[in-house]
């Protein structure tokens, strides 16, 4: 059976088995292409998905920071190895972190020992309930804000000492980019990685956005605690076992203020800009050999409560050559509500694919079926 052939029937178990309103795959293989959907973009008018849609590409946006930062000190700028104090002072000196140790390397290689995020209090007691997101969809954050969360909790390690998702050490590496440059973040990275890389249909969403151009899939989420849960008691270990049943309707939530990725991934794309983004990340012909090297120099994310047979780099993952038969397969990815986006390819021949649900992360299985599909590569087994 053809591999596009394999890829579509797993894009049918996912809507058919998995409860995924609608997905696309986009591929680029050389000088080929090839899409595919199934289910539908809009549930109420079942219109299908299609080609060019507007797309948010949730935590994909760590890598358009991670690309600016080490553009930055290409052009000698910054070092990545400097603290996080000699760009912002005393930030980094509360609730028991040190920004004299804190590089912007341990920022964007997720190993500063900042905590998840996503678990602090202010954040989830907004959005993690039904009735929080609709309370609190139209809140935007601000970057002073957004610094406050990200050391709101004690650390999780010290820097360098273990891999933990943080939103927050890429919110501080935004506002690096803003204070080296004197630019905003947005401007930034449109003039490092955007134009550059002609990505007409790609941009940093706007702090007080709240919807997608046209074409764009309407977005269903059942990423919601149970009412009644106390997000303080919840845990990278507990979270999933809190969830609210999954047999409920899905809630629409097209709209709603994502200020609160911003420099962890607040990027708006289309699956065909980010094969190309991919392509240049992974291959390197954006930045030069020498950030090329340090950006795909990877760290283990084991313990990390992370994406599973994984490494981390500078904002991309690569996974692990023992689970893909020894070849090179990196990508970017992320969920948020009402989406989740994957691009992975090979890099030594311009294989990549994208993918993306109109709902939030499912199961891992659907990464891994695509990627065997696609690729002939099964992980895990």
């Amino acid at each position: 059976m053809a591999a596009h052939e394999k890829v579509q029937q797993v894009l049918d178990w996912a809507v058919n088995e998995v409860g995924i309103p609608g997905i696309v795959a986009d591929v680029m293989d050389g000088d080929r292409t090839w899409f595919a959907t199934a289910g539908v973009a809009d549930l109420q008018t079942a219109l299908p998905r299609r080609p060019g849609e507007y797309l948010h590409t949730g935590s994909s946006g760590k890598a358009f920071t991670a690309a600016v930062l080490l553009a930055l000190q290409a052009e000698g700028s910054l070092s990545i190895d400097d603290p996080v104090n000699t760009w912002l002072p005393g930030v980094l000196n509360v609730n028991g972190y040190d920004g004299d140790k804190i590089t912007i390397r341990h920022l964007l290689s997720n190993t500063s020992g900042l905590f998840a995020t996503g678990l602090a209090p202010e954040v989830a007691y907004r959005y993690a309930t039904r009735s929080g997101f609709l309370r609190h969809r139209f809140d935007e954050f601000t970057t002073e804000e957004l610094l406050r969360v990200a050391v709101s909790q004690p650390p999780v390690g010290a820097p360098g000492e273990r891999f933990e998702y943080s939103n927050g050490g890429f919110h501080l590496a935004g506002a690096i980019i803003e204070k080296v440059t004197g630019s905003s973040y947005a401007e930034e990275v449109e003039r490092r990685v955007i134009q550059p890389l002609g990505l007409t249909r790609t941009r940093v969403r706007p702090a007080r956005d709240t919807g997608y151009p046209d074409p764009h899939p309407r977005a269903y989420s059942n990423q919601f605690f149970e009412d009644g849960v106390d997000p303080a008691t919840v845990t990278p270990e507990n979270w999933q076992s809190l969830m609210e049943d999954p047999g409920l309707p899905p809630l629409d939530v097209t709209e709603f203020n994502s200020s609160l990725a911003w420099s962890a991934g607040n990027v708006v794309s289309t699956t065909g800009d980010m094969i190309r983004f991919v392509n240049a990340m992974a291959g390197g012909t954006l930045l030069p050999p020498a950030q090329h090297r340090q950006m795909w120099t990877t760290v283990s994310t084991e313990g990390g409560h992370w994406m599973p047979y994984a490494r981390y780099g500078l904002g991309l993952f690569e996974f692990d050559k023992q689970e893909t038969g020894g070849r090179t397969l990196r990508g970017v990815g992320g969920s948020l509500w009402g989406s989740w986006f994957l691009a992975v390819g090979t890099p030594d021949d311009r294989h990549t694919i994208a993918v993306h649900t109109n709902t939030e992360w499912k199961t891992w299985d659907l990464m891994f079926k695509l990627i065997e599909a696609e690729f002939g590569i099964s992980m895990g087994a």
